[in-house]
This record gives C-alpha cells, structure tokens and sequence, in this order.
C-alpha cells in the first residue's frame, strides 16, 4: 500500500484560510493524477485541486464547506489499489464467532464521533448560538455536517416539554409548536455568503468608510466611434482574430485622461498620496459567484486588438471561475460596465485601494442640439466617481472631459493629444 495525501494548495500571504466547496469523488472511487478533486474557495478566488497522483481515494478528512489552511490534509488516495476491489475473504465457518462487545462498550464505540460537528458546521452553530449536541449528524459517523446545521435551522422550533410536578401523576404533554411568520405559499431561503461575496462585502463597505467618494457625469456622442468600429470591424477581427468592441475604446480614452491628470490614477497610502507611472486598468467583470476585477497590465502599452483580447480571456475565465489571484492583484484605475446589463445611469463605488473608477453605460439614441438644431445622437453617460480626499473637482472634471473629447473624436488617441 502506498499512500499519498491531498493537500490545501499554498494560499497568498493576504488569505489566511479557505472553505471546500464540493468533492468531486468519493471514498473507494478511483483517480488519476492531475484530475479535479474539489474546487477551495478563498476570498479571492478559487483554486481547484487537482489529484497529486492516481489510485482509490481511500479517505475524505474534510467534508464539503469545512474551512481549512494552506498546507492541511484533507484526503488519502491508495497508489496501489484498485476501485471496486473485492473485499478480504470472510473467516472460515469453522472458526469461532467474534465475542459480542458488551453493551456499554457498543454504545461507546458508536458514540464516540456521533455528534461530532464539522468545523464548518461548528462555525456555523457558534455564529447562530445553537448548543452542541442540538443537531442530529447525517455525515460519516454520526458527524454533523454543514448542511445539517441548515436544515436544523430551517426546521419548525418545537417547545420544550414541561416536566410534571413531583408526585403528580405522569401524563404526556402536547408539544406546541413556536409562533412563527406564516409565510404561506411565499417560501424563504437562507444561504451563508461565499468567501468571495462576503470579501466583496467588506471592500465595499470599506471603500465607502473610507474614502470621501464624488461622482461627477457627462455625456458622449459615441457615434464618431460607432462609425470607426462599423468601419474597421471586418478586417481588425479577420487580422486579429476577436471583434472589435467598445471596451477598448474605454480603456483607451481612460489612459488617455489619467496622463493628463496624474491623481486620477494615484492611491492614498496614509498621509501621502503616490503616484504610479504605470497604467494598471481594472475591468468589473460579472461572475456566478460574484463581481471580479482582473487587471489589464500596463494598458498604455497594448493596442486595441491586445486590449480585446485580453477582456475575451478575462471574461471566460470569470465565468469558469479560473482567474487566478495574480490576475486580479492591483490595479490603479477601474471600469465597469453597466451598459452590458442596459444600466442607464450609476454612482460606481471605488475599487480600494484606488482612488477613481468610470462608470460606462448603454448607449442610447436621445435628442440632443447641435448648432441651435435637435438632432438624434447615439449617447453614453459617462459616471465617474473620485476619493475627494486627494482628487479636486477640477482634476475629476477636466479627466472626464478628456475621456469625452477622446470618444468623440477617437483621432486623438492615435496622437495622443
């Protein structure tokens, strides 16, 4: 028999545990090297954990939801056996029968883990003030799993019987069921936050907390580019190979603004204020369990078709739940995207530590006058949102203007002017 444990991969510095979302095998089942075993969810992304090498999974030491560290066993596999294996042959008839334990030690030996809670159902029980013991288990053993804590919590309270008094006659009380809401055919779920939901949570509220956020608006004329892309669109993607979008030409006219005015792309680190000479744009990506920000990597530098591409990967990644942590580290400016959604009009919150974030919206024909006439215009309006502490309304204005007056005349990026 050779043995081999599974192990939590090495987590970032900035993340001190993990939860296990779910098992893809089971105890007896066989695995090859390098499948998925189970997805570990950390609070920013999550890692998916492949088998170190082929056998039977002999041992699960930790069940769905439980948290754990960097570097902890959660499961054995059997390099040497083989699943579904016939099990050792039983005693010859002949030979004695196994004396029967005595009842005591019975009850001990199959007692001994019942009851037991997993350390996600521990949490849990601890965070709603439910006592040991309280919950019946359903895992291995008689464990309490997480999901038995749920349904526990679920389930109708029933009052405790009251004792008769001493002497009285022994007579079996009703059990009276609580009051509760009488939700009818309106039915309600409690699901605990994911790592990831409940980090987003705390950033968000620590952004506001934070920072002294104003968001200042204008309006764009996106028909200049709508009419380059409608140009263009054919050949770029037959010479790069992906369409050309909007995106691009957001990233673009942001970079733009932020060399005009440096502070936009500036951070507060306690009472200074430091100022990047690098273009890091952050891109506010939806995914199934959660909004992500990957980072586009010195933006200055990529052209149009490097920028599309690079959103392409970033998108089927969030939506396969593979973006890894480097991908989203950092960041000194960040978009976001409404208009997918048909957003019309947001105050975005900052990414922190970040000190700007551009809300983009859906484009939308509106009347518009132009040299004392109304005239229909494809328009975009623009939201961008700024930590006042270190970032005026001059600078914030004048940056918007700039992103604006690049959009409407998309020349200006090619000569950066």
């Amino acid at each position: 028999m050779a043995i081999v444990e599974v192990k939590v991969p090495q987590l970032s510095e900035s993340v001190a545990e993990a939860t296990l979302l779910q098992w893809k095998k089971k105890v007896g089942e066989a695995v090859s090297a390098d499948e998925i075993l189970i997805e570990i969810e950390t609070d920013k992304v999550v890692l998916e954990t492949p088998a170190p090498a082929g056998g039977v999974i002999t041992e699960i030491l930790q069940a769905d939801g439980a948290t754990v560290v960097a570097e902890q066993v959660i499961a054995r596999i059997d390099t040497a056996a083989v699943a579904g294996a016939a099990a050792p042959a039983a005693a010859p008839a002949a030979a004695a029968p196994t004396p029967a334990p005595a009842p005591a030690a019975a009850a001990a030996a199959s007692t001994s883990k019942a009851g037991v809670a997993m350390p996600a159902a521990a949490k849990l029980m601890a965070d709603n003030n439910l006592a040991s013991g309280s919950v019946a288990g359903t895992g291995k053993d008689g464990r309490v799993t997480k999901g038995d804590v749920l349904g526990a919590m679920a389930a109708p309270k029933v009052a405790a019987p009251v004792a008769a008094p001493t002497g009285a006659p022994t007579k079996a009380l009703p059990q009276v069921q609580v009051a509760g809401p009488n939700l009818g055919d309106r039915p309600e779920e409690r699901v605990p936050m994911t790592r990831l939901r409940a980090r987003i949570a705390e950033r968000l509220l620590q952004s506001q907390s934070t920072n002294a956020i104003l968001t200042t608006f204008n309006e764009v004329n996106m028909a200049p580019v709508m009419e380059m892309r409608k140009k263009f669109q054919e050949k770029f993607e037959k010479e790069h190979g992906v369409k050309l979008g909007f995106m691009s030409f957001f990233v673009k006219a942001a970079v733009h603004a932020l060399k005009k005015y440096p502070v936009l792309n500036a951070s507060v680190d306690g009472n200074d204020i430091v100022y990047h000479g690098y273009f890091d744009i952050g891109i506010a990506v939806g995914s199934p369990r959660g909004l992500v920000v990957p980072i586009l990597r010195n933006a200055d530098q990529m052209s149009f078709a490097d920028v599309e591409k690079k959103i392409a990967e970033y998108g089927q990644k969030a939506k396969d739940g593979k973006l890894g942590i480097e991908e989203m580290s950092g960041g000194t400016f960040s978009i976001s995207n409404g208009g997918v959604f048909g957003s019309m009009l947001s105050t975005p919150i900052i990414n922190p530590p970040q000190s700007a974030i551009l809300g983009v919206h859906a484009t939308k024909d509106r009347a518009v006058v132009e040299n004392g006439q109304i005239v229909i215009r494809p328009i975009n309006y623009l939201a961008m949102s700024y930590d006042h502490r270190i970032i005026d309304g001059r600078e914030a204005v004048l940056g918007l203007v700039a992103m604006k007056e690049a959009l409407e005349d998309p020349a200006r990026l090619l000569f950066d002017i």
